[in-house]
């Protein structure tokens, strides 16, 4: 038997296992990956002495990448709960636990950015001042701590009192008891016991997604009036169902009730694009509820998001976390809308009231209501509920001790039974769920049991239904359909300027229904029809190059060999059911000549088809974006060994030829046709530590950021590239010669203070380097200069977060960062000059300066942060 078993668990996730050794380590563990674990017999149900609990892993492995491909890499929360409460390592006298903690591992980046992540799921805001900062009075604030305090047993606790830590580096480190592991390159580990190894790549090849734990089918559903089709009605335990969520269907439009994992498997299956979701609304932030966020960032406009602002915050500070960015920056992905709690927020005719729910963290159940002969009618979606035999031995008359009051318990009971036509409720039992059993009394029209793995008992039967993935309750039903008019719109947006009787010519064409898996458009074949998109998502799938593009809602398919008559050089394939306007390519023709359009949709189609076969525009972004972005494009050449720099606000894409991104001496990327740089400057504000040169004649379009901003799936994927870059430079740096090194006792403990100095770190270290290697005084130069702007940028972050949290010793901390790169300035002045460096000189400051700073000064002002609830 071999003393180091290695399993494929799915795409992206493996299993390693030295039994001797007592470690099982889950490699990657993206949304769902417990539920996969379940699936692969990883995790198995067992008893000891009579009490019953699961197997499972003891340590994960982060990827270095917190992103891949669009969706979430590093989602420890459920399989570390998994760890702590499943297999019973932190319950007392349990058999599981023996005193060995979960364990984090990967690198100190991810594995803080984690423990940050976990800490805000577990508690989202920490704090009375959080709360008040939230827009709580300070009166409820103390109210809602309270209660926090009693699911937490009286003290919030931060993970590194639950979970063991260890950083991973080229060097092997010990896990426990022999078992080693060191970094092989970027993403990839190899682990080691007893001269046994095993090599595991997290690694997601180009276009590849992580799977699903479970088939869903397809279906075909109508654009209704007022509707709710049940998307899940599992938790995030259920290896065979969605986790619980709903879609709200309003005149045609579709909003979203949570989003979990899987969520776009769960839309293709529907027969939704996601750039036909209007809308969210989100109840709290736990990952079974909040997982699926990146997926709804791949659509082409801002999806709005609805909820009270304490969900809000709570939610903004766990991405924070996971992300290693700004709060503020969740409002560069959805168009926030904040809904006031316990009263109707009308929504362009549907009527939200948000309604408070006990909970570790912030959470709101909805009631939804449209008018309607009679009155209204209604739906109440109630995640996540706390059973009332929990909150009533949480009721307590001392009014500084944990718990909550009698009045917010008879306020909460009788929120409970507020009736509706249909109500769909959480069952999942426990201290943190609900119970069907306090719904026995309510008036509901249709109660729908939700939120739970288990099969249903038979006293619950009694009392709710059940609703499979993909059916639908009308509450109000469509005398019309509400496709036309997204038609129009979608054509109006292209053609903008052309006459209303003009754009019906096209609209006066039929829109047919395609069924998933149909090619729509066929490579190397003359298309007769040009489709626009108005439901479902279709693939676009090139054959001469490796690659996938997903088309939503608002792209026009075959537009080009249609306009031309020429053979289409891809195929066009249905992912889900598909609705399209089928226009004859003969009509789009006449259309655009007679209105005068030829010329200009012809010039910009070489420019758009470009950008659809690349990696950053060719996913759901619609053709009205496409040709905005393709107008405002212009081209530039460079030769061989030219400093290639985009310009203030422009993006920079490779049309031909191939660049080098470079530090200093030091080539870290290739560029080739369909790369691009340039976005750290022009899209998040972030000093460039790279320089890109020519290393060959070659052809780049320029692109303007402001084309881009407000595109959340390509903002989205330019951050992802930039993080990814960021980390893959760290590691070159880990391989090149060290003169000043990162050690972790200099961390200070606030994740992204902590990321910002290993930039330094490594941009100090290759001007140390450089100097070495006696380097001309221009690029030492150059490259001191690049130290100072992120030393800049870094001062400007790190001051904007003590001023947010009223550090008192504020202005001295400014004073010291404003003599720092006074120093810096000078330093790099005599280089540039010409007057020579001292390495000495040099070597002394940056250590005093990066070693000193951070051990002394950031430290103690760190220390604070935490005292505030910031890690």
């Amino acid at each position: 038997m071999p003393l180091l078993r290695k399993i494929e668990v799915t795409t992206g996730v493996w299993w390693i296992e030295a039994p001797q050794a007592g470690v099982s380590v889950l490699c990657g563990c993206p949304a769902d990956a417990v539920k996969h674990l379940m699936k692969r017999g990883l995790i198995v149900s067992t008893e000891v002495n009579g009490v019953p609990f699961e197997t499972g892993p003891n340590v994960i492995l982060l990827s270095d990448a917190m992103v891949q491909n669009g969706s979430f890499s590093n989602l420890a929360e459920f399989p570390v709960l998994q760890m702590l409460y499943r297999q019973g390592m932190i319950l007392p006298d349990h058999p599981g636990n023996t005193g060995i903690k979960p364990m984090l591992i990967g690198s100190a980046d991810q594995v803080s950015a984690q423990m940050q992540y976990i800490y805000r799921g577990n508690y989202g805001l920490v704090t009375e001042e959080e709360l008040v900062e939230a827009g709580e009075t300070p009166e409820r604030a103390r109210e809602l701590m309270r209660m926090k305090l009693r699911f937490a047993f009286g003290n919030i606790r931060h993970p590194g009192d639950l979970i063991d830590t260890l950083a991973v580096d080229n060097e092997p480190v010990e896990i426990r008891n022999g078992v080693a592991v060191r970094r092989m390159m970027f993403n990839v580990f190899e682990f080691s016991y007893q001269g046994e190894t095993a090599v595991v790549d997290l690694n997601l090849p180009s276009f590849e997604t992580y799977e699903s734990p479970y088939p869903l089918g397809f279906y075909r559903l109508r654009r209704e009036y007022f509707a709710v089709i049940h998307s899940g009605e599992g938790d995030g335990w259920d290896i065979n169902r969605p986790s619980m969520s709903s879609i709200v269907m309003f005149q045609g439009k579709v909003y979203l009730v949570d989003a979990g994992p899987n969520i776009l498997y769960s839309l293709n299956a529907l027969g939704i694009g996601v750039n036909e979701i209007e809308g969210i609304f989100h109840t709290h932030s736990h990952d079974d509820h909040f997982a699926g966020l990146t997926t709804l960032i791949r659509s082409d406009h801002k999806l709005k998001y609805y909820s009270t602002p304490l969900v809000r915050a709570s939610v903004a500070k766990k991405v924070a976390a996971l992300l290693s960015i700004e709060e503020a920056a969740f409002s560069d992905y959805f168009d926030v809308r904040p809904l006031v709690e316990g009263e109707w927020n009308s929504i362009d005719g549907l009527e939200v009231m948000p309604v408070f729910s006990p909970h570790p963290v912030e959470t709101t159940v909805f009631h939804f209501r449209a008018m309607w002969e009679g009155g209204y009618r209604t739906y109440a979606h109630f995640a996540d509920i706390c059973r009332l035999s929990v909150l009533q031995g949480f009721v307590t008359d001392d009014a500084n001790a944990a718990g909550i009051s009698q009045a917010m318990y008879d306020k909460v009971a009788a929120d409970y039974l507020v009736p509706a036509d249909v109500k769909k409720i959480d069952v999942g039992g426990g201290m943190i769920h609900g119970d069907a059993y306090d719904f026995r009394d309510d008036k509901s029209g249709k109660i729908i049991l939700a939120h739970t793995s288990q099969r249903n008992t038979r006293a619950q039967k009694a009392i709710g239904s059940s609703a499979s993935f993909g059916t639908v309750d009308v509450l109000i039903p469509s005398n019309h359909d509400f496709i036309w008019p997204y038609a129009y719109e979608a054509l109006d947006a292209y053609f903008p300027g052309i006459p209303r009787h003009q754009i019906r010519v096209l609209l006066n064409n039929p829109v047919v229904t395609f069924n998933p898996g149909t090619i729509l458009v066929k490579e190397r074949m003359v298309n007769d029809h040009i489709y626009l998109l108005l439901s479902g998502s279709v693939e676009m799938i090139p054959m001469e190059i490796e690659m996938r593009s997903v088309l939503s809602a608002g792209a026009l398919i075959g537009e080009l060999p249609g306009l031309f008559g020429t053979p289409a050089s891809e195929t066009y394939r249905a992912a889900s059911f598909v609705q399209a306007l089928a226009i004859p390519c003969s009509l789009y023709l006449e259309f655009v000549r007679y209105n005068n359009v030829f010329s200009g949709v012809s010039r910009l189609l070489e420019h758009r088809e470009f950008l659809l076969r690349t990696s950053l525009f060719g996913e759901v972004v619609s053709s009205r974006s496409l040709n905005r972005i393709a107008q405002g494009m212009s081209q530039k050449s460079f030769a061989a060994e030219a400093l290639i720099e985009p310009g203030p606000g422009l993006v920079a894409m490779m049309k031909s030829g191939s660049a080098g991104r470079f530090l200093g001496e030091h080539m870290f990327e290739t560029l080739k046709p369909g790369d691009f740089f340039g976005e750290e400057v022009a899209i998040f504000g972030i000093p460039s530590l790279l320089r890109v040169r020519a290393l060959e004649g070659c052809e780049v379009y320029l692109v303007p950021a402001e084309t881009l901003r407000d595109i959340p799936s390509v903002r989205w994927k330019l951050f992802e590239a930039s993080t990814k870059r960021t980390r893959t430079m760290a590691e070159a740096g880990e391989h090149a010669r060290v003169l000043i090194k990162w050690h972790e006792e200099y961390s200070v403990g606030v994740q992204r203070i902590d990321s910002h100095h290993r930039r330094l770190f490594e941009i100090g270290n290759s001007v140390l380097d450089m100097m070495e290697r006696k380097t001309d005084d221009a690029e030492v130069a150059e490259t001191m200069g690049l130290l100072r702007e992120y030393a800049r940028f870094h001062f400007s972050e790190e001051e904007g977060l003590l001023i947010r949290y009223k550090y008192p010793e504020l202005s001295a901390h400014r004073v010291r960062h404003a003599r720092l790169l006074e120093q810096l300035t000078e330093l790099q002045a005599a280089v540039a000059e010409g007057r020579g460096y001292n390495e000495a000189e040099v070597l002394t400051f940056l250590q005093e300066w990066i070693v000193g700073h951070t051990l002394a000064e950031d430290r103690k002002s760190a220390i604070y942060l935490n005292s505030k609830g910031v890690y």
